[in-house]
């Protein structure tokens, strides 16, 4: 703004110490060129682009709340994520079963009861093995409240807790019945009559259940903490027999539950009494307590929520866009670490470091540990607060996730607080400034590359816009100064000695009206750029309009401005154009078919600069007719140059004079200088950078 105040000052100026008469003319002239000087319609635009841009992640299932975060997004330079629904599936699967027979594997992930139990390899045969695995499932499907359904579209969904639906699925993957075929078509197997419900104290639960299909018998099913559960047990099963848990056993038993910690594995054992055939759930806490005791072991359980496999790929896209991932969750180490080597954030062996550990930390080991830590475990959610600050110290900028009440500080103070839609709470979900509608992991690698697309795009209209405004600001501001200074044609004739205006007002405000707004908004919707996420995020200290940018702005506004008074200059009364004008018999020359001229090699040099905008070093024919909204953009701009040039009644508004072919092949040569000109010094840059490299 003080720039173009500073030329429209100058402008006027030189114009009265020139002599130009009419003063009405060079001051309507210096608000025109005000105007052009300032791209007013830049708010609009920029507002438009950035309004696509959401309407593209809400697409993709992510809801941003705020447009400027798409800008933000495509900065992004570290994405911490929660593991649990984000990372993961969110649905618990069983895993693998330890019995004292040995080993069952169960395959398939999911809720989907699609898999089967194997060991080392092969489907598991009927045997000791197969008896142990049928027993452990049923108790724990029987020891708990969750329900596996299928709806109308054939997915599976459940009610209740996840970890005991996952005993359910792995129940089914067994081919179990699920009603006995001695007892009556509606009624279930296993009649539930009581409950002891899971404490954090007793770290266990139990079930009282009736089987129908064994003499109505009473039968006590409990699961719970491996440990804590094996202290309640004297008896283990074996096969069909049960057999007292001695010393041996025992140490079995625990050396299995370490193997499967040490996988990350989620360890529950399930047990179970038979009891006498009156028995019943005591109302008094100590009695119903008394019942689970003399327990048989079961078997234990591994069990583990699976890796989004599109995770795995996101993260790796990630990874090769610059952008750092790590994983805070309140979850085991083990289990953290576990799950960030098999997404790819870390090398397998890598460990995480927790919660405890951060807070033995001073200031500069903890910004170190930010700095060279991906997966950090057990912690609190003041953890993930001071962890999101101290990578923004380090100059990165943060998108978080988060889906607790607890989360929504850490959310609030991050670049990109990103809510879960589906687990996410309101207070979460108010504090964030995107929302994930699917909770996926994958979806906000998505909507950084949306981001970026909308960044390059915004660069893009920012060039042209700026470099367009600029050659107008030249050509009036060259051709008024230097037509006094370097002794332009238009001093020397048609105009007694007066100095020669190269655009009228009015023709100003027309180039500004066909040429800023429609290519501008075509370019706000160019297609992503293939390499998008193949370059490193911008710092965060980087402006928009960088110093590189700059001054391709200044070449091209130079250009185009030294091109429009070449132009100006030729189609002169006595200009280089005439005598082969006269020749074609396309009449005089005159100072309006030179204005005309000028005019419309001005229009026509914005028009050829779309195609130079939409890469700072890319060949503007690469993929250029990727985006068919500019090709119309452009075309709708010309069309109406050309009327603006031979329709009588425009000819009078904007001083216009009608154009020859041949005259139109002149400004079209002319005008198509800022392209070769671009392409040239595209060209000198992408060869200095291979020899850099």
């Amino acid at each position: 703004m003080v720039i173009a105040g500073l030329v429209v000052a100058v402008i006027l100026l030189i114009s009265d110490i020139q002599g130009v008469a009419d003063v009405v003319t060079v001051l309507l002239l210096g608000v025109s060129l005000a105007v052009a000087a300032v791209p007013e319609g830049l708010p609009a635009i920029l507002s438009v682009v950035l309004a696509m841009g959401v309407r593209r992640m809400a697409r993709h299932h992510a809801i941003v709340k705020k447009l400027a975060s798409v800008e933000t997004l495509g900065s992004a330079s570290v994405i911490a994520s929660d593991k649990t629904g984000t990372l993961t599936r969110g649905e618990m699967t069983v895993q693998r079963v330890m019995t004292v027979s040995g080993r069952s594997d169960i395959t398939g992930v999911g809720y989907a009861p699609e898999g089967r139990p194997e060991t080392a390899g092969a489907e598991l045969a009927e045997g000791p093995l197969r008896t142990e695995l049928q027993a452990v499932l049923r108790g724990g499907s029987l020891a708990g409240n969750a329900q596996l359904q299928q709806d109308d579209t054939g997915a599976w969904t459940i009610q209740g807790d996840p970890t005991e639906a996952a005993f359910l699925v792995a129940e089914r993957k067994l081919g179990e019945p699920e009603k006995s075929e001695a007892a009556p078509e509606t009624k279930e197997r296993f009649e539930r009559i009581g409950e002891i419900p899971f404490t954090s104290q007793r770290k266990m639960m139990s079930v009282l259940v009736v089987d129908h299909d064994d003499g109505e018998a009473h039968v006590l099913f409990a699961k719970g903490a491996p440990d804590v559960l094996l202290a309640h047990c004297t008896h283990v099963r074996r096969g069909e027999a049960t057999v007292v848990l001695d010393a041996t056993l025992h140490a079995q038993v625990l050396a299995d539950v370490a193997a499967m910690t040490g996988d990350a594995l989620r360890t529950l054992a399930v047990a179970r009494r038979t009891l006498a055939p009156d028995a019943q759930i005591p109302t008094d806490a100590v009695e119903a307590a008394a019942l689970e005791q003399d327990l048989e072991y079961l078997g234990t359980v591994g069990i583990i929520d699976p890796p989004r496999a599109e995770a795995a790929v996101a993260i790796a896209q990630a990874r090769e866009a610059g952008i750092r991932v790590i994983m805070i969750t309140g979850d085991h180490p083990r289990t953290a670490a576990r799950i960030a080597a098999d997404l790819g954030i870390v090398e397998a062996g890598t460990s995480a470091l927790t919660g405890i550990e951060l807070d033995k930390l001073d200031d500069a080991a903890f910004a170190a540990a930010a700095r060279q830590t991906s997966v950090f475990a057990r912690v609190a959610p003041r953890h993930k607060l001071l962890i999101v600050r101290a990578l923004q110290q380090g100059g990165n900028v943060v998108a978080m996730t988060g889906d607790g009440v607890n989360d929504a500080p850490a959310l609030k103070a991050a670049d990109i607080g990103v809510a879960m839609g589906v687990a996410g709470t309101e207070v979460t979900k108010e504090a964030a400034r995107m929302i994930l509608a699917d909770d996926h992991f994958a979806t906000i690698v998505l909507a950084v590359r949306e981001g970026r697309g909308v960044l390059d795009n915004i660069r893009k209209f920012l060039r042209y816009l700026l470099s367009s405004n600029l050659g107008e600001v030249l050509t009036v501001f060259v051709g008024v100064v230097g037509a006094g200074v370097i002794g332009l044609k238009a001093t020397a004739t048609g105009s007694g000695g007066a100095v020669v205006l190269p655009l009228l007002a009015t023709q100003i405000l027309w180039i500004n009206l066909i040429t800023d707004t429609g290519p501008a908004l075509a370019m706000g919707v160019d297609p992503i750029a293939e390499d998008v996420m193949a370059r490193k995020p911008r710092p965060r200290s980087q402006r928009i309009i960088d110093a590189r940018m700059g001054l391709g702005v200044f070449e091209a506004g130079v250009v185009m401005a030294v091109l429009t008074l070449l132009t100006l200059d030729l189609f002169l009364p006595g200009g280089l154009i005439e005598p082969v004008d006269a020749w074609l018999g396309a009449g005089p020359h005159s100072l309006e078919l030179a204005r005309t001229a000028a005019f419309t090699v001005l229009v026509l040099t914005q028009l050829f600069n779309c195609f130079n905008a939409r890469s700072a070093s890319a060949s503007a024919f690469r993929a250029a007719f990727s985006n068919r909204w500019l090709w119309v953009a452009v075309a709708l701009s010309a069309l109406l140059q050309v009327a603006v040039v031979h329709l009588p009644f425009l000819n009078l508004a904007f001083g216009t004079v009608p154009l020859s072919a041949g005259q139109w092949g002149v400004c079209v040569a002319m005008a198509s200088g800022v392209l070769w000109f671009s392409e040239g010094r595209k060209l000198l840059r992408r060869r200095w950078v291979r020899r850099s490299q």
